[in-house]
């Protein structure tokens, strides 16, 4: 089986807003799945999993040791963050990925895209709850590991890119945003 090293020829620097459609066209047309555009197949079904809250198809799609790294440095794993998802207290209400770069390494996929997105986050500070909406800009770098028959993330890492959060807090974990 011949597998592309860059694929940033074949992906090309596309914008995409991911739809439900989309993302079953992306998975869809891959040749073979433990190719880059399998990867990156992956990495279009998570962004589309986290646009629709699917805490679900997270499960399947994140490794049982997985972590990501926020734009804050703080650390998340897996099982608590399926589980905020699950819960209603991480929406986003858009999901950009453009820019793909996707290297293999023999089992091992790195993904890295730019990413737009919007949505809320509820959290609890200084013992009152509190929704955040936010708006920014980011870097994120996903390694994924072919086990299986299927890529699973590992580790997210997301990198902010200065002056493009927007945030608002609003008191309480009902309020919708803007």
């Amino acid at each position: 089986m011949t597998r592309c090293r860059d694929a940033s020829a074949l992906i090309g620097s596309i914008i995409t807003l991911l739809t439900p459609a989309f993302a079953i066209a992306a998975i869809a047309s891959t040749p073979a799945p433990d190719t880059a555009q399998g990867a990156f197949g992956t990495e279009v079904a998570i962004n589309q999993a986290l646009l629709t809250s699917d805490a679900g198809a997270l499960e399947t799609l994140l490794a049982g040791d997985w972590i990501v790294v926020s734009g804050h440095g703080a650390i998340a794993q897996r099982n608590a963050f399926i589980a905020y998802v699950r819960a209603g207290d991480f929406t986003r209400k858009k999901m950009e990925l453009s820019d793909p770069r996707v290297r293999l390494y023999g089992n091992t996929a790195v993904v890295t895209t730019h990413l737009n997105a919007s949505g809320r986050s509820v959290v609890e500070a200084n013992g009152k709850v509190v929704s955040h909406c936010f708006e920014v800009k980011e870097r994120q770098t996903d390694v994924l590991v072919w086990k299986d028959g299927s890529w699973k993330s590992v580790l997210l890492h997301e990198t902010m890119i200065p002056g493009t959060l927007r945030l608002k807090v609003l008191p309480g974990s009902r309020n919708a945003c803007p």
